[in-house]
């Protein structure tokens, strides 16, 4: 099992890459660097492949819209480049929000949309002529638009790796099975490892079913919050920490009927739990939903406690099937080395 933690670059994004120089020499394998409608994730991926030398670097995530399929995989060899081989490339769809709102484009199938990014993707990692024309993409653009000149090409360069690890967030069923059939890793929200199966087992069993040999096992990555303590008290007050998003993605995101974070709660066992936090959160009333969310929830979804409840926590995502362990790591950047250190001894 990798140890995995997100970039924080909320703040002084040069003191972020500092801290992760530390955390590679502590033992980290993975950091992944988020996007949103914040900095962009590659320039800070770049400069991350330029300051270290064995931790791999992940997009959590870059959208398929707002770059051409073509441009997403140039972007990735060229990290991959000049990482040695490092980079992981994680695309979702984000949402109707962002992509309409922040970047003016139209949000429309994304399901479809993000097979066919997929298949051009690793089309042009093998420098193959791209010539794609399927529900949502075009490339070249049809005869009879443009200025008429088009045809197909291919990429110059020849990438470090031709199977540059694909990673795709998904929570709905069509789109987790898509990804476990299409792709390398598998980026899910709110996962406890105990109930997992209950959501997406089989979701996973039927894209499992149709997955490439070629392509090996289906990576999972998920965690949560770490720190060892025996101290209970603290403990409680570390995964109270999580209220405030839990809420703002049980209750906010979307409508009464429309949540599929909602819908997740509801189908791990929470669900009157879910409805409450849903009503509150709706009629404005954030903190209360914030004080619904289960205590049981939160611990489930985190790895916060004594260095045997940890070691419990970890076997449970191990049995789980997931092979990346995100954790958010607590405290100063010494601390979370220790921390590190102290996992990778619990992991081995």
């Amino acid at each position: 099992m990798k140890l995995s933690t997100m970039l924080n670059y909320s703040g002084d994004v040069m003191a972020a890459a500092n801290e992760i120089t530390e955390l590679e020499k502590a033992g980290l394998d993975c950091v992944w660097v988020a996007e949103a409608y914040s900095f962009d994730a590659i320039s800070m991926m770049g400069y991350l492949a330029g300051r270290t030398n064995t931790v791999e670097i992940g997009s959590a995530i870059v959208n398929i819209y707002s770059r051409t399929p073509t441009l997403l995989a140039m972007t990735a060899a060229g990290l991959d480049a000049v990482s040695g081989g490092r980079i992981n490339l994680g695309l979702g769809a984000s949402g109707p929000q962002v992509i309409e709102g922040f970047h003016g484009v139209a949000f429309d199938k994304p399901l479809a949309r993000t097979k066919e990014v997929v298949e051009i993707c690793r089309s042009v990692w093998r420098r193959e002529v791209i010539d794609h024309h399927g529900a949502t993409i075009d490339i070249p653009i049809p005869a009879g638009t443009g200025t008429g000149l088009a045809k197909p090409l291919k990429l110059i360069n020849q990438p470090v790796r031709d199977q540059i690890p694909i990673w795709i967030a998904s929570l709905k069923h069509k789109s987790v099975e898509a990804t476990a059939e299409l792709a390398d890793g598998w980026i899910p929200i709110f996962y406890v490892p105990e109930r997992a199966d209950i959501v997406w087992g089989d979701a996973l069993s039927i894209g499992k079913q149709n997955r490439s040999g070629d392509l090996g096992p289906l990576s999972i990555i998920a965690g949560g919050p770490v720190m060892f303590t025996d101290d209970r008290d603290l403990a409680s007050k570390i995964n109270d920490f999580g209220r405030g998003m839990a809420a703002l993605y049980v209750g906010g995101m979307g409508a009464r009927g429309k949540n599929f974070y909602n819908d997740i709660m509801c189908a791990y066992g929470w669900e009157s739990e879910a409805k409450t936090i849903q009503d509150l959160y709706l009629d404005g009333k954030k903190a209360e939903a914030a004080a619904a969310i289960p205590a049981d929830f939160l611990s489930a979804s985190s790895l916060v406690g004594s260095e045997g409840y940890i070691a419990e926590r970890v076997a449970a995502y191990a049995a789980s099937g997931v092979t990346h362990l995100q954790l958010t790591l607590i405290g100063s950047t010494e601390q979370k080395c220790e921390t590190l250190e102290r996992l990778r001894k619990l992991v081995a």
